[in-house]
């Protein structure tokens, strides 16, 4: 067995591979199905300040190598996940992660900061590509400054590991990288959904009930896995890197172009099991190319 053990800041992983935000529900859904301990973390659901219902129905539709999803970060606010999901979430055996969103930096504080005072919640990862009610929906994660405002709020509010999703709906995502370096993010996650559009011809309306949506899955692995080799050169600060990794190869590849740790995401609604064959794919490599520890390939490229 190869050494596969990565730290995300001050976050120490038993193994590169987690979750991403709303694909795994809050890994109760998956525990019979695979060993959540087996998993490096589990990055749960988004959740706000505040109740959110979501968008309406139809919010996802499947196209060639991928999907979209319009769902629209519907949860039951931060205070009902404090309460009701925390007590059946804290005892899993791996780094169980919130992933934050909100409509204002002072949002995203509050947020940050109740979830800050739960003892087995090491970490949070900060959802910037929310829209900016306050700025006529525009995505805080589209400019330095919207990016830097929120991570500035949220630092100041929260103390232990921060780790910042990115949009890749942005002309130069490694200067967003560093805005959010410099503000105290402890790490970037990347790529959040391309925005995309189906559309039915016979009836001639988009596929999702407001137009556009998230695209993720296999479709979007070289963008994704571009904008991760960008970022890691430009930052100093850890990169975990998703979009598209099904297998282990894909999974070597974004550590390659220098992600730390990696999450997979819409592979999970094909095979609640991905996860799991991933990491030991990772470890078969190694093992089979005289890797004693994953470090040696992580930023090779």
């Amino acid at each position: 067995m190869a050494d596969l053990r990565v730290n995300i800041g001050a976050l120490a992983l038993k193994n590169p591979v987690m979750t991403a935000s709303g694909t795994f529900g809050y890994g109760l859904e998956f525990a019979d199905l695979i060993p959540l301990d087996g998993l490096g973390g589990i990055i749960v659901k988004g959740t706000t300040l505040k109740p959110r219902e979501g968008n309406d129905y139809p919010r996802m539709a499947e196209t060639a190598s991928g999907m979209l999803n319009c769902v629209g970060l519907q949860n039951k606010g931060v205070d009902y996940f404090c309460e009701h999901i925390y007590p059946q979430i804290k005892d899993i055996d791996t780094n169980m992660i919130v992933n934050v969103s909100g409509s204002s930096p002072e949002d995203y504080a509050e947020c940050a900061a109740r979830i800050d005072a739960l003892e087995n919640i090491p970490a949070i990862e900060l959802n910037i590509s929310c829209p900016n009610v306050k700025d006529g929906g525009m995505a805080f994660g589209t400019t330095c400054q919207g990016a830097e405002s929120v991570v500035k709020a949220v630092r100041e509010r929260y103390h232990k590991t921060l780790i910042v999703k990115l949009s890749p709906n942005v002309t130069n995502i490694a200067d967003i990288a560093k805005a959010c370096e410099a503000q105290g993010a402890d790490s970037v996650s990347l790529i959040n959904t391309l925005m995309g559009m189906a559309i039915d011809i016979e009836r001639r309306k988009s596929l999702l009930s407001i137009g556009t949506g998230g695209l993720s899955g296999p479709c979007v692995k070289p963008v994704a896995l571009r904008m991760v080799w960008q970022v890691a050169k430009a930052v100093n600060i850890p990169v975990v890197g998703l979009g598209g990794i099904t297998t282990a190869t894909d999974a070597i590849e974004f550590l390659m172009a220098g992600a730390t740790a990696i999450e997979i995401g819409t592979a999970n609604f094909l095979d609640p099991a991905v996860t799991i064959k991933v990491r030991d794919g990772i470890n078969e490599w190694l093992d089979a190319h005289g890797c004693k520890d994953i470090h040696e390939i992580i930023g090779c490229l």
